[in-house]
């Protein structure tokens, strides 16, 4: 195309009105933030960044596991100068990031208090950054949960160099954690990065217990108000939803009830099978591949195909 541009002298501008376009977009613009109630404030960037919310996982990825996850030439005796220069960097854009998310959110609520989004800011890093240790201790749990619920791995390194149920589940620590503190759009942002890479779809809000183990993992998903205990397994394709969605007088959707699962300790749900509603699976269940669930399940109970029949007709 630029070849042919060139031998015909023919100025590129003229292949379409640019001008045009770019006035278009501003009118579509202005009737969004009229529609939104936005208003035309002056400055930069007024929300959280997808590309900096990844570099920041990127740093915290390495300063949790520095041996397997930081940088190639690094060494054991360098380990906490490395963790500790990762940490900085990343707390301090996390700070910026965080900053914007509260800036945001106030300005649906009233005028932005500068100093009070400030110090909110500073609190809520400080709180997450005392949390990472914990993060560390579940993470391994969730390894350990892996490399004993799985004959194929190898080794405990395989599993989180490998394996995107790790994967996701160091984006949910991360951004459950986030989600606690008071930034949702933040963990929500770290959570979609996770759900694009691997194909596990884990809201931040969900509550997972320790040793949670994600076979295989793609098309996963887990519902916000989602509890799961600890110990528990599930395959691909496993959806932990909701079964129906509240409304309003004003006929909207209701917001944040508690609408998904509770998953107890020691559940194992095969693939392809779908839990909906608040319902809850009893300790020591086991639910079969493609099976739908809508009612509670009994502590041990064991439901397959051969059953599906049963589990419909016994709530």
């Amino acid at each position: 195309m630029s070849d042919s541009l060139e031998r015909t002298g023919e100025p590129r501008a003229s292949l379409f009105d640019l001008q045009q376009v770019v006035r278009g977009l501003a009118d579509v613009r202005q009737r969004w933030r009229i529609a939104q109630k936005r208003s035309r404030e002056p400055g930069g960037r007024e929300l959280p960044s997808r590309d900096a919310l990844s570099a920041i996982v990127d740093g915290l990825r390495g300063a949790l596991f520095p041996m397997r996850l930081g940088p190639l030439d690094l060494r054991q005796e360098s380990e906490d100068f490395y963790i500790g220069h990762t940490l900085d960097a990343a707390l301090h854009a996390l700070f910026g990031q965080v900053r914007l998310e509260l800036r945001h959110q106030q300005r649906h609520t009233g005028a932005a208090d500068e100093a009070a989004i400030e110090q909110q800011a500073r609190t809520l890093v400080r709180d997450f950054a005392h949390s990472l240790p914990a993060i560390r201790e579940l993470l391994d749990s969730d390894v350990v949960a892996a490399f004993e619920g799985d004959p194929a791995a190898r080794s405990v390194d395989e599993v989180l160099l490998c394996y995107p149920g790790i994967q996701a589940m160091i984006h949910h620590r991360v951004a459950h954690r986030l989600y606690e503190l008071g930034a949702p759009l933040l963990a929500r942002i770290v959570a979609e990065l996770a759900h694009g890479a691997t194909g596990i779809d884990i809201h931040p809000g969900a509550s997972i217990g320790a040793g949670f183990f994600i076979d295989h993992g793609t098309g996963v998903v887990i519902g916000e108000t989602a509890v799961i205990g600890q110990r528990v397994r599930v395959y691909q394709a496993v959806t932990l939803g909701a079964k129906r969605f509240p409304t309003d007088e004003n006929g909207h959707l209701s917001k944040g009830l508690a609408r998904h699962p509770l998953v107890e300790d020691d559940v194992v749900i095969y693939a392809g099978a779908t839990v909906l509603g608040r319902v809850t699976i009893g300790r020591g269940a086991t639910i079969g591949g493609n099976l739908w669930v809508t009612h509670d399940v009994a502590p041990g109970a064991n439901l397959s195909q051969a059953r599906s029949r049963e589990v419909n007709t016994n709530p």
